[in-house]
């Protein structure tokens, strides 16, 4: 019998690579379901993720699909778990539609096994396009992105109400302390300071200098455009590969919150731009000037229009922030490099080329084409 292919996993990079967290086995998914009494038996698994900041797997049970997800206790314990979990709650009362969450014997919604932490998920509605695609990388056509925006606004009304307080710190997650204020820098300066392992990598870089030249350059009216926004939750993490689809092009299903936090509407449309309107896996690769492409951006703010309005007050609000909307994230995965997992050529993969690199992209002629087209296209 020939043996399988090695498990292997999307990188910083355009290459699939080993994982991080080794894939979910047969024996340990059976000893995590048999805390959910509503999953079933563990029949097979048919399938693990290929996202790298975790390890998951689709799994097939006597009741059901379900998507079975395991974390570091340092990226995710269970009390975090459940602050993601009471968002998703909200949005499904709110006939958002996301995947059932499953309720362990004790009536909570993760548990810990061994040194590990779990999760489980009924699986959601649709087809899932876009399961082996990476992030950063593009819709299949204008009009998926049209109907991402329309789903994203969806998420954005039924989000109001949900009170719950920005979250703790903690690695990957798109938090909101940097670009609202009014000083960006002391705002950065606090942020670096409440993660050791991100201190302790930056402090061989002269990282102050370098983003105050990125504020200086990209960062006037930002902490306005921000200012009038309301605070809601927000999903954070807007790219198609989050999405399940119908067979004709709709939105189906929302899935994978785990960087929610209370940011606003400006804040994730942004956000949802710079993961899919740009290729910037391709950034450096000799062909700068076209990996942006505004009409997606266009459709995702046309179809956000379809429900919820836009003026042009709050487009170029969004386009204002955009530029710098990665940053905060950016610096949650140098946590995540510098210190849970230890990995010094990543963690400066994420700051040349993610957190330098993008904002850069975006002060050179062909960024500001793409604003500019963005703008004039949404505005009409």
């Amino acid at each position: 019998m020939a043996a399988s292919a090695p498990h292997l996993v999307h990188g910083m990079g355009t290459t699939l690579e080993p994982p991080t967290w080794p894939a979910i086995t047969h024996g340990e998914a059976a000893a995590a379901l048999a805390r959910f009494p509503a999953a079933g038996q563990l029949e097979a698994l048919e399938w693990h993720s290929p996202r790298p900041f975790s390890a998951a797997a689709r799994v097939r049970t006597t009741r059901g699909v379900f998507v079975l997800k395991r974390h570091h206790p340092a990226v995710r314990a269970p009390a975090v778990l459940a602050e993601e979990h009471a968002f998703i709650a909200h949005l499904a009362a709110g006939g958002i539609p996301v995947p059932e969450i499953l309720l362990t014997d004790d009536g909570t919604s993760a548990i810990t096994v061994g040194e590990w932490t779990y999760e489980l998920h009924r699986q959601g509605a649709g087809l899932d396009l876009y399961r082996e695609r990476l992030s950063w990388t593009p819709f299949f056509s204008v009009s998926h992105a049209h109907a991402a925006g329309a789903s994203l606004a969806r998420l954005h009304a039924a989000s109001r109400g949900f009170l719950a307080p920005a979250r703790a710190v903690q690695p990957l997650v798109a938090s909101f302390t940097i670009l609202p204020s009014t000083d960006p820098l002391a705002a950065t300066e606090a942020y670096v300071a409440a993660r050791p392992a991100l201190a302790a990598f930056l402090e061989r870089r002269d990282w102050r200098s370098a983003v105050a030249r990125l504020f200086a350059e990209l960062g006037q009216g930002v902490s306005d455009a921000l200012a009038g926004c309301e605070e809601v939750w927000t999903h954070n993490d807007w790219h198609p590969s989050n999405l399940l689809w119908s067979a004709d092009g709709q939105v189906e299903t929302v899935f994978d919150f785990g960087l929610a936090d209370r940011t606003c509407a400006v804040h994730d449309l942004a956000t949802a731009i710079e993961r899919t309107a740009i290729d910037w896996l391709e950034l450096g690769q000799g062909r700068d000037a076209t990996i942006g492409h505004p009409e997606t951006a266009r459709a995702l703010l046309a179809g956000y229009a379809t429900v919820l309005p836009l003026d042009r007050g709050k487009v170029e609000a969004v386009l204002r922030v955009l530029p710098l909307v990665h940053l905060e994230f950016a610096l949650s995965e140098i946590d995540y490099f510098a210190g849970v997992v230890g990995d010094v050529a990543e963690a400066s993969v994420a700051w040349e080329q993610y957190l330098l690199g993008h904002a850069d992209w975006f002060l050179a002629p062909h960024g500001q084409a793409f604003l500019h087209a963005t703008e004039r296209g949404a505005l009409g």
